[in-house]
């Protein structure tokens, strides 16, 4: 596992329009709709976790975490991840996703969030009358090399919510990809998930998150 310091937002860089390039989708182009993959592919299959700084919870009503939502599936699609799940809280996020193809040492991931937060940074500041405020600290990242390791991150992630305690079940949060897992998986897809304990799952977590959505 490496650690990353995500890059300050350059102030020439700041973006002229009040709000991030992430308009809504509608029902047949959202990003997310493909059928799960649910196994590890020749591509690198990555768990990455990403906090704000000083873990301020910068995104704490539902509008901010639905842009952050959008953002996050728009932008790492136009890189070529493809995401299996993912969890946005108010100060941090989690996704398990696959690499692009020839991409297996996740190299393009520092391109995604310079451009993600760059973005989100630039945004939130705009709304919060804080310009040039640091928004993101860093990122980590772990390579899934087997199928049980791969499966216990899609569950932890789905399961963030709960773990938090914001709601009873995976899918009453609405920037999770259990819902729509749930809808799409199969029958033996969801036995599995349901069978795997994740409660050794060992991974960085320190995390408070806000309710206020």
């Amino acid at each position: 596992m490496t650690t990353r310091r995500a890059q300050a937002v350059p102030r020439e860089n700041v973006l002229s329009s009040p709000s991030p390039d992430f308009p809504p989708d509608d029902a047949t182009s959202a990003p997310w709709l493909h059928a799960p993959l649910h196994l590890l592919s020749h591509r690198g299959a990555y768990f990455v976790t990403i906090g704000a700084y000083r873990k301020l919870h910068h995104f704490r009503t539902a509008d901010r975490l639905a842009v952050v939502q959008r953002g996050l599936l728009k932008v790492t699609r136009k890189w070529g991840w493809t995401l299996d799940a993912w969890a946005i809280f108010s100060n941090h996020y989690h996704f398990v996703g696959h690499s692009p193809p020839g991409d297996t040492d996740a190299e393009s991931l520092p391109k995604v969030f310079r451009e993600l937060h760059e973005k989100l940074a630039c945004w939130i500041n705009r709304l919060d009358g804080a310009p040039g405020r640091q928004v993101w600290h860093n990122y980590c990242e772990k390579l899934l090399t087997y199928q049980r390791s791969y499966v216990a991150r899609l569950k932890y992630t789905h399961h963030n919510a709960v773990k938090h305690g914001l709601v009873a079940t995976p899918i009453a949060h609405p920037w999770c990809s259990a819902g729509w897992f749930e809808r799409t998986a199969t029958a033996a897809q969801l036995r599995m998930m349901r069978m795997l304990k994740v409660d050794r799952v060992s991974e960085y977590d320190e995390f408070d998150a806000s309710p206020e959505w």
